[in-house]
């Protein structure tokens, strides 16, 4: 049976998330509503004032406006920062999806979103989803409240006026609608050529020096500068898109306030003495429906400059969820709260045992076999060599065993416990991995060896020490290696990498990956003695190899095919064991 699956996050894991409240955009809505009561304070003084009331219920008048005012600051502030705050934390749940979805990929998936592709969407493109549920939901609940309430207000004293907004406000979403779907497209075109651009220069950056050696650096500028002025020429069609759309309802909005404001002058003139109910308006009536004209289209207008905002923030949703493609996982890499089996002391004399029971692994559904149908067996402390041809799946074989991926059919055990989610993280702190091509991060020497371990001084020496790195330690000292280990030689990053796995002094299981692959005589003798060296205390020793030296040092051969080829001779013909498939 094969390994238990993770839950993996599926392309719509936000909608997981908790959304963001609307109790923001209510509060907001409600402070608008105040303008309502405000109005009518003005419009009332002003008519008390040509009819020559008195100063003391003019200043009671003043004084419910200033008190209106002052809670519908209050009302707007508190709305404001729930609406923030609950948006940011959506974003932030988004993030931690994408991010443990990222995390969970296996490293042997060779589909697995690109460090440039996932680090812009990670930190950039992330950032648009917050005004997209602050400023947009807001609007949008303004525009279903305030206009319907003054469309009521004006009409109970001008239906003509009310006519004249009801004309002119459905005009506007329409043509909204209309640029909102070309500008939905443009937002999903330009964040896709922000993501390119970023992994374009991370992985040029990254390949400099092969770029200048093999005189191609004129090419990659010219491409760079290509890339550069797709995403100028995206950046402003999105632009021009959002004037567009503030262009359409600035003109629709102004016209509706221009002929609301010349039918109330000439009707108060008594040039239109129709369209108010009963008989002519008074000049507080007139000063209300005026006051609210513009106010009619205000929630419009602030819907129009964040109309931008929603198109760029659903991009930036579907870029989140694009992370979350699901794919081969990393076994136990979910589980924070996972039981680590403590390791034996390094005083222990005992490897792991392996067991692999009818493994078989396709890298995606449909996909060729890559490892079919495998048993094999390793007894603790043996020194295996995994033997087959490019492509016969002995990287995989490792990643397997490692829990780097888990099997699609088969069952793997190591030290007598099952390779699964709940076993994974306390096997893997029992085993160091040698890998043909390490990373070297951009650190010190001794902080690559450590990879932020709780070792001793002691510890990191004595590492040093069986790796032979002394020289190179006193040669650079506390200096920073070069990103991808600029600045040391093949062999010095391989002798690093055996210095990590001996800085682990319980390890009960080393995972070779073509340790000598690619390096010169002397080298590859020195990494030879340095996995020995490494297995001297009894852990248990495999290697992929298709160096006959190293697999005659090995206990025991393990050919992954029939057809491979002929193992490497010994002077021991029973260190053989054929017939394991592949």
């Amino acid at each position: 049976m094969a390994a238990d699956p993770l839950p993996f996050p599926s392309a719509n894991a936000a909608s997981a998330a908790e959304r963001p409240s609307k109790g923001g955009a209510w509060l907001q809505a409600a402070a608008a509503l105040l303008w309502l009561p405000q109005a009518a304070a003005i419009a009332w003084s002003i008519g008390a004032l040509q009819q020559g009331t008195a100063w003391s219920q003019i200043w009671i008048a003043l004084s419910v406006f200033l008190a209106t005012g002052l809670v519908r600051a209050l009302l707007d502030a508190a709305g404001l920062r729930v609406s923030f705050t609950s948006a940011r934390l959506y974003t932030q749940q988004l993030r931690q999806q994408a991010l443990k979805a990222v995390a969970l990929h296996s490293p042997t998936d060779s589909q697995r979103p690109s460090p440039g592709l996932a680090a812009s969407v990670l930190n950039e493109q992330a950032d648009q989803i917050t005004p997209y549920f602050a400023r947009y939901t807001t609007a949008r609940t303004k525009v279903m409240v305030l206009p319907p309430a003054i469309l009521v207000c004006v009409a109970w004293f001008s239906w003509v006026s009310a006519v004249v907004l009801l004309v002119a406000a459905p005009l506007i979403p329409v043509f909204m609608a209309l640029v909102g779907w070309r500008a939905e497209a443009a937002s999903k075109k330009h964040l896709q050529e922000v993501g390119n651009l970023n992994q374009f220069l991370l992985d040029r950056l990254q390949g400099l020096a092969s770029i200048r050696g093999l005189g191609a650096a004129p090419m990659v500028a010219n491409q760079l500068a290509a890339t550069a002025e797709r995403l100028r020429c995206n950046t402003m069609a999105v632009l021009k898109i959002a004037f567009l759309s503030s262009a359409v309802l600035e003109l629709f909005s102004a016209l509706g306030v221009a002929l609301v404001a010349v039918y109330v002058g000439f009707h108060l003139l008594g040039q239109l003495p129709f369209g108010s109910w009963g008989g002519q308006l008074s000049l507080a009536q007139a000063m209300f429906v005026l006051l609210l004209a513009p106010a009619f289209f205000e929630p419009l207008r602030e819907l129009s400059a964040v109309w931008h905002d929603k198109a760029a923030g659903l991009a930036a949703e579907q870029a989140l969820q694009a992370l979350q493609k699901p794919g081969p996982q990393l076994v136990g890499a979910n589980l924070c709260n996972a039981t680590v089996h403590p390791m034996h002391s390094t005083a222990s004399k005992h490897g792991l045992h392996i067991a692999l029971q009818g493994v078989s692994f396709r890298y995606t559904d449909g996909g060729a076999q890559v490892v079919e149908s495998l048993h094999a067996e390793i007894r603790p402390g043996e020194k295996i060599a995994l033997w087959g041809e490019s492509g016969s799946g002995k990287s995989t074989v490792m990643a397997l065993i490692a829990g780097l991926a888990a099997p699609s059919q088969g069952n793997i055990r190591v030290g007598g416990l099952p390779m699964n989610g709940a076993n994974a993280p306390g096997l893997r702190s029992r085993m160091a991995w040698v890998a043909q091509k390490p990373h070297l991060f951009a650190t010190s020497l001794l902080a690559n060896i450590s990879l932020g371990r709780d070792l001793d001084d002691t510890t990191l020496q004595q590492a040093v020490h069986s790796a032979a790195l002394g020289d190179v330690l006193a040669q650079r000292g506390n200096a920073i290696i070069g990103d991808g280990g600029l600045g040391l030689s093949g062999g010095e990053a391989l002798r690093l990498t055996l210095a990590r796995a001996a800085a682990n002094p319980g390890c009960q299981l080393v995972l070779a990956d073509e340790p000598t692959a690619h390096l010169d005589a002397e080298t590859a003798e020195f990494v030879r003695q340095g996995l020995l060296r490494l297995a001297a205390g009894g852990a248990t020793l495999v290697v992929a190899t298709h160096d006959p030296l190293l697999a005659a040092c090995m206990d025991r051969v393990l050919p992954l095919k029939k057809d491979s080829g002929s193992p490497p001779a010994f002077c021991d013909s029973e260190k053989r064991e054929e017939g394991a498939t592949v």
